[in-house]
């Protein structure tokens, strides 16, 4: 019944990756348009998971020592490098939807961490005992909902159709199912290893907002727009922190 319940459970908060088909109904000059709000809001949902969720988590697992420090930098250099010297790299071609953004693919692979960490721990909950594992299913769906909506916003702002952005997205959720099996199969052992993704996860997530996303929100000028620009970062911010006190 444990595998039952954990897979049925990620596969539930994995649908919360089709929020962006909300989005769907808007004309393409209009989604345009609230495109600037949706990358600051990811921006904000990114440093508010890294700094309220993943590493207030991971100094509790492994404390404030050196292999939390190393884990941390190792999935910002990580992206680094593979911003820098494989196929994403940047370049001075505009984003179309024939050459997207390496900011899309830095974000889905950094989701299939974090979406992979989340299957870790719904399968140790539910490993733990039942009512666990509903409660911390239950908590990650109202956690992954706003961060799903900023990830829509970046893969459109990236040169995804809104059609391929659903289906990537999705797919990066589906890694949960993978976090599900090794932890089920493996057991303690691998959720000891498992420890070390939290950080480096979050290391990914302060790079990608950092380096690719909060860049991209310097180009625009216009006071108004950049106010609200302002005001998506700190509600990504704010719905972080929100669900990291409701959660405790």
């Amino acid at each position: 019944m444990i595998w039952l319940f954990s897979l049925l459970s990620v596969f539930i908060i994995s649908l919360t990756s089709f929020v962006g088909v909300f989005f769907l109904a808007f004309k393409k000059e209009n989604l345009q348009k609230i495109l600037f709000f949706l990358v600051s809001f990811a921006a904000g949902g990114m440093l508010g998971g890294a700094f309220f969720h993943l590493l207030p988590e991971a100094i509790e697992d492994l404390g404030y020592g050196l292999n939390f420090s190393l884990a941390v930098l190792a999935g910002i250099l990580a992206f680094f490098v593979l911003e820098k010297f494989i196929a994403w790299r940047h370049c001075h071609i505009s984003t179309s939807r024939e050459h997207p953004h390496p900011v899309v693919f830095m974000n889905l692979v950094g989701d299939a961490f974090h979406n992979f960490i989340d299957g870790v721990v719904v399968a140790a909950s539910f490993m733990t005992n039942f009512s666990l594992g509903v409660t911390t299913s239950l908590a990650m769906i109202f956690h992954e909902i706003p961060q799903e909506i900023g990830d829509f916003g970046v893969l459109i702002h990236g040169g995804f159709t809104r059609r391929k952005a659903l289906l990537f997205n999705f797919a990066s959720a589906l890694t949960a199912v993978l976090g599900v099996i090794l932890t089920l199969v493996i057991g303690v052992k691998f959720m000891a290893f498992s420890k070390l993704i939290i950080p480096f996860t979050a290391g990914t997530f302060i790079y990608i907002a950092g380096s690719d996303l909060i860049p991209e929100l310097h180009k625009e000028t216009q006071l108004w727009k950049s106010t609200i620009q302002l005001m998506g970062l700190i509600l990504g911010l704010f719905l972080m922190f929100i669900l990291k006190k409701a959660h405790g």
